[in-house]
């Protein structure tokens, strides 16, 4: 029984290595701080207009970049509208889309679609935003 007495204390040793591992800092490294990127959208080439929106997930920019190298992945910005723009994010509009509710969709329902100048007029009757036509065309990473 002596020989073998080891093997339960090599088990739990392993197990809460991978724990540690798990569980451990993924934030590459140096403890920086949660990603952020500010994504700009056009809303159709025709009325030329742009809003951006603060994205502040991996996933969220992982999507965001896949949408600009021309890769399959949800196309629009959808998320809750906030009268204010205190950052000045989403400069000249006086509204922001709230970063804690951003997600990229496949279809959205037509009552949130539009140019930001209509929820600038309060036109969109929805509490979100998601308008169909949206292309993103820069996204600075910081």
């Amino acid at each position: 029984m002596g020989a073998r007495s080891w093997v339960p204390a090599a088990c739990l040793l392993a197990f809460s290595t991978s724990l540690v591992v798990a569980c451990g800092d993924d934030s590459g490294g140096g403890g920086s701080a949660d990603p952020r990127a500010i994504a700009t959208f056009q809303v159709t080439e025709e009325h030329g207009e742009t809003f951006r929106v603060e994205l502040t997930s991996p996933e969220l920019i992982d999507n965001a970049r896949k949408l600009l190298a021309g890769d399959g992945a949800p196309i629009i910005p959808v998320g809750k509208v906030v009268r204010g723009d205190p950052d000045g994010v989403n400069s000249p509009w006086g509204w922001h889309i709230d970063p804690s509710t951003v997600e990229f969709a496949d279809v959205t329902t037509e009552v949130c679609d539009g140019l930001p100048s209509d929820v600038e007029k309060d036109i969109i009757t929805s509490p979100l935003y998601c308008p169909w036509s949206a292309k993103l065309i820069d996204l600075l990473v910081s």
